[in-house]
């Protein structure tokens, strides 16, 4: 997504992308930076726990691990990435730092990487949510290539009150959440085969809370794009991007541990 990201930004002017002010290439980076700290650096977290576990708790490799998540959790502090100000800014250069990390991790952790190959019990509703997940994206799989998806997706239809698409062209917080919402379903098949349990439960555990905001802002957004703007009703779902104290956040928040606990943690014990 991020060579689409790049290339859409490039070419597509301003005017019809969200929230970006950069033209041309300049345009094009600095959208693929942003993207970097949201959602990749976010992503970047389990992976480098991940990385960690192959690679065993030498001092290098834990503090690897502990500057790569510290710079990518800088993500996450308010202004970092501003929703209402999409253009790279001096900050944004942290989390990408984290994410490189992270992947010289993976890419040093690979040769001992091995996924799980036995049929784990949750497997047939990972499909079943993937491909719900897969059907929900389709609006922001065309607004990432710089398309507008066709009938009967709403997409290049004016949004009520506002100069802009109904589904603008260029990233959107539903793709963000499908792609944390499926990088957790892929990544809790590995959590079983940890050498460390302490470690597979905390990275699981975030996975699992991964899993429940990702789709709960994809829900959020189709509902806005698809059904609000269609006028079928004037009830808005609000943002989950970031992170509050609100009833909508605690209800996350409580899907998050539910899966843990009772999905997750029990494939681990099966496993085990």
């Amino acid at each position: 997504m991020l060579v689409a990201t790049f290339v859409t930004y490039s070419r597509i002017q301003p005017a019809e992308l969200y929230h970006v002010s950069h033209e041309g290439l300049r345009g094009g980076f600095s959208r693929a930076v942003v993207e970097l700290n949201f959602p990749d650096a976010i992503i970047a977290i389990p992976l480098a726990l991940l990385a960690l576990d192959v690679l065993g708790r030498s001092r290098g490799a834990v503090a690897a691990t502990v500057v790569a998540i510290a710079a990518c959790l800088v993500t996450a502090f308010p202004g970092v990435v501003d929703r209402d100000d999409l253009d790279a800014k001096a900050v944004n250069v942290v989390p990408v730092v984290g994410v490189a990390i992270v992947v010289a991790l993976l890419v040093k952790a690979w040769p001992r990487l091995g996924w799980t190959r036995v049929r784990l019990p949750g497997d047939p509703l990972r499909v079943v949510l993937g491909v719900v997940i897969a059907i929900g994206a389709i609006p922001y799989y065309f607004a990432d290539l710089g398309f507008y998806a066709p009938d009967p997706i709403r997409a290049d239809e004016p949004t009520p009150g506002e100069d802009i698409a109904s589904v603008h062209l260029g990233s959107h917080e539903g793709m963000d959440g499908a792609l944390l919402a499926v990088a957790a379903l892929l990544l809790t098949r590995l959590t079983p085969s940890f050498n460390s349990r302490r470690l597979a439960a905390a990275t699981s555990t975030i996975l699992a809370l991964y899993l429940a905001y990702g789709v709960a802002n994809l829900i959020q957004d189709d509902w806005l794009e698809q059904v609000v703007k269609r006028g079928w009703t004037d009830h808005r779902i609000a943002s989950f991007v970031a992170p509050q104290l609100s009833v909508r956040w605690l209800i996350v928040i409580v899907v998050g541990i539910a899966l843990e606990l009772l999905w997750f943690r029990r494939e681990r014990s099966a496993g085990g």
